[in-house]
Order: structure tokens, then C-alpha cells, then sequence
């Protein structure tokens, strides 16, 4: 793989050390958890390798992840633990898997993530392994390392007990008396690497992609539900602000959105921007002539989308424009929402409304307990008093600010729900 990136999350099965010995210029990532496939800027033809991922503090690295860095170009190598699990599950997507694990997740023979998961210790102290995963005990068993039948006791006794209860001495505690020289004796073989078949496989894949893969087959055409860019967008902005505390780009923007009485202002400038670089020679007007479907006064239907002061001052032309501009993701896929962060970020109030983030949290966690958050449509119903004007309707003041609809409005007004009652009362 001379020439591309390679990223390998990996922390128990093979340390950074180990992976760099085979793949010197690779960059060592710790286990992979729900999102942290989407925090890398990749470029196709990058390798991203997954080998270990969390499966139980945090989420699991999620199917869709791998979706979407399949769909840009990324070649995605499963091996080992979680790794063997999702090629197994993915392998007809596009998803390339390496190794004993995977032949055995991919056959059938194993199922369940268990068998390849462990508890660990921090990765300050090199993830030390504090459980036996089984899919070692049942490699070590296949290759006859102890008698059949003693080594198919041991498998089922593990297997009754849940993945954090497999360590050495609990193994012991639930085995037969005659079946514990045949646990040393796999212990004594796992512990010293000739049975640990996750860390073979590990090693395997990384040779392999050291030497160069062959092009993988080419996946079905099949279109799956992905991961859209403005998910990517609030993964790749997000940060801990504070502890135990996080905020994206798209939380400020959303500040702005809901509280500055300038954005519908900004938002439309924005989108006519987009919108000329979209409509190119015919012009503006012209192109929402023709994607609206009406070549004179705009129907009841259309024109529903304008205020009063809008049908009374703009043109027919103008007004077609406009109705496009609250339309917008009915007729137009591109996202609008890193040009209208771009803009406010160029702008003078963006720690202003980082900071009314910030306040918004500490008024929740104030309110914990004594303030219940309703749901979003109720939530939507009582913040659309703010935009209330003679002239107007709902509908336009949401589509205005780039809100769809009252269900989208009140995902985002419950993150600022305490914070906006607290300003009320106050008042």
C-alpha cells in the first residue's frame, strides 16, 4: 500500500508498537466507538483498518460509518475482533475481512460479539487484558491443544458467562476439578501468543496490506441509507468544551438560528449566493421560473410561502426567487449548511452565540429535575411565539430560518428549552 494512508484503530489485540513494526508510517488510532470513523477528513484510496472497537462503555462503531467511507473511496479492512465482526456483517458492501475470526464469523460458526470481546485495562497502561476473549479458547481447542472433550467443557462453561466475567480465576471457579490442568494448559498458550488468534490475525492483516492488497471485488449495486454530510459535519466540529460538556459548529449555528433576529436575513443571502452559482447563465429568477413550473403570478399554493409585505413589494420574478429560497430542500440536494457556517463564522457574534450554548447547558443542568423538557412538536409550538408578526405564517418564519418543519424546529429548541423559560420569567 506504498504511497496511501493507512489508519489502524486497534488497542488490546495489537499495540502501536507492534502495528508500526509491520506498517511504520501507519497512524495508530485507539479502539473505534460510534462516530470516530466520521472525525478524518479521508481521501479515496486512504486504507482505514479496523480491528479493535469498543462494544461496551460506548457505542459501537456503526454500520453506516463504514458505508460511507466505502462510498468515498476508502478501502475498509476488517479484522480481529470487532473488526472480523463488521467485515463479516459487511462483506457484500465492499468491506474487505482478513483472518481466521472473520472466516469464522462470515461461516456462521461464531455469532455473537462476545466472542471476541474482553475488558481491558487503560490505554495509559497498554490496554492490558483483563478477560479471555473465546474465540481464543475455541482456536486453541480446534487445534488440539487439549483434549477434545475437556477443551469442549471449557467453551460452553465460558460461553455461559457473560464477556466481563471471563478472566482466568472465574474460568477456574465454574470448571470441573479434572478440567483445570486443561485451562492452564490454554491459558499458559493464549497468554504467550501461540493461541491468541486475534493478535495472529491482526498481524496477518497488516502484513498483508504491507505488502499490497489486490483490488477488492467490486460490491453490489445497491444503494443502503447513509450517513448524510450534515451528520459528518457535526461529528468532524464537535468538541468538549467542558467536562462531560460537548458543542459543534451546528449548536452555535442553531443558537443564531433561533435567537438572532438577523439570520433569516443572512440565511437568504447565503442561499441567493448558492443559488446563482446553481442557476449560472439563465439567472436566478429564470431558473426558479422553471423549477417552479410558472412563467406569470405564482398560484395560491406557491404564494403561500411569501408574507404579505412580500406579494405587495416584489416583483413576479422576485417573488419566484423566494418561494425557491423557503423551498429549498425539496428542489435541491446541496446542503446549505457549511455556507451559512462559513458566513456567520466570518462574522462578529461567533463567540456570542458559542456562549449562549454554554448557557443553555448550565441552565438545563440548572432545571434538571424541576423543569421537564417536552417533546419537540410541543417544544416547536411554544417557541414559534417568538416569531409571531402580522403577515407571516409559521411555515414561512421556520423555512426562513432553514427549518423543515416543527418536528426539526423542536429537536433543536430542546437543547435551549430551559434557557429560553428561564428568559421569559425573567422578564
Amino acid at each position: 500500500m506504498s504511497g496511501s494512508a493507512v489508519v489502524v484503530y486497534t488497542g488490546p489485540t495489537i499495540s502501536a508498537d507492534e502495528v508500526r513494526a509491520v506498517l511504520p508510517d501507519a497512524e495508530v488510532r485507539p479502539p473505534a466507538a460510534r462516530g470516530d470513523l466520521l472525525d478524518r477528513a479521508w481521501r479515496p484510496g486512504e486504507v482505514a483498518v479496523l480491528v479493535d472497537g469498543h462494544f461496551r462503555e460506548k457505542r459501537s462503531v456503526g454500520h453506516k460509518e463504514v458505508l460511507r467511507l466505502l462510498g468515498s473511496g476508502v478501502e475498509v479492512v476488517g479484522t480481529a475482533s470487532m473488526g472480523a465482526l463488521r467485515a463479516a456483517e459487511l462483506a457484500g458492501c465492499g468491506m474487505r475481512g482478513l483472518g481466521e475470526v472473520f472466516a469464522m464469523y462470515r461461516s456462521g460458526e461464531i455469532d455473537g460479539d462476545d466472542e471476541v470481546g474482553i475488558l481491558h485495562g487503560p490505554a495509559e497502561r497498554g490496554y492490558p487484558a483483563r478477560t479471555v476473549a473465546l474465540v481464543n479458547l475455541r482456536h486453541a481447542v480446534a487445534a488440539d491443544a487439549v483434549p477434545a472433550e475437556a477443551g469442549a467443557r471449557i467453551v460452553a462453561a465460558a460461553k455461559a458467562l457473560p464477556f466481563t466475567f471471563r478472566s482466568w480465576d472465574e474460568l477456574a471457579a465454574v470448571v470441573a476439578e479434572r478440567d483445570r490442568p486443561a485451562l492452564r494448559t490454554l491459558r499458559d498458550g493464549i497468554e504467550s501468543g501461540r493461541w491468541d488468534v486475534k493478535r495472529q490475525d491482526a498481524v496477518a492483516a497488516l502484513r498483508a496490506i504491507a505488502a499490497g492488497l489486490p483490488p477488492a471485488p467490486a460490491p453490489p449495486s445497491v444503494t443502503f441509507p447513509g450517513i448524510s454530510d450534515h451528520q459528518v459535519l457535526v461529528r468532524r466540529s464537535r468538541r468538549e468544551y467542558a467536562p462531560g460538556r460537548w458543542m459543534s459548529d451546528m449548536d452555535v449555528l442553531n443558537a443564531a438560528r433561533l435567537f438572532d433576529p438577523d439570520h433569516p436575513a443572512r440565511h437568504e443571502r447565503v442561499l441567493r449566493r448558492l443559488l446563482d452559482e446553481i442557476a449560472g447563465l439563465p439567472g436566478a429568477e429564470a431558473f426558479a421560473r422553471i423549477e417552479l413550473g410558472v412563467d406569470g403570478p405564482l398560484p395560491p399554493a406557491l404564494a403561500a410561502w411569501l408574507t404579505d409585505a412580500e406579494r405587495a413589494r416584489l416583483g413576479p420574478g422576485e417573488q419566484a426567487t423566494t418561494v425557491l429560497l423557503r423551498v429549498w430542500p425539496v428542489w435541491q440536494s446541496a446542503d446549505w449548511r457549511p455556507a451559512i457556517l462559513a458566513d456567520l463564522r466570518a462574522g462578529r457574534d461567533w463567540e456570542r452565540w458559542r456562549d449562549l450554548v454554554v448557557r443553555a447547558d448550565a441552565a438545563a443542568e440548572q432545571a434538571r429535575y424541576r423543569l421537564a423538557t417536552p417533546p419537540p412538536a410541543a417544544c416547536a409550538h411554544l417557541f414559534l411565539r417568538h416569531w409571531r408578526a402580522p403577515g407571516t405564517r409559521p411555515e414561512i418564519e421556520m423555512a426562513r430560518r432553514g427549518f423543515a418543519g416543527p418536528e426539526e424546529l423542536g429537536e433543536v429548541v430542546r437543547r435551549f428549552f430551559a434557557l429560553d423559560i428561564a428568559s421569559r420569567r425573567g422578564r
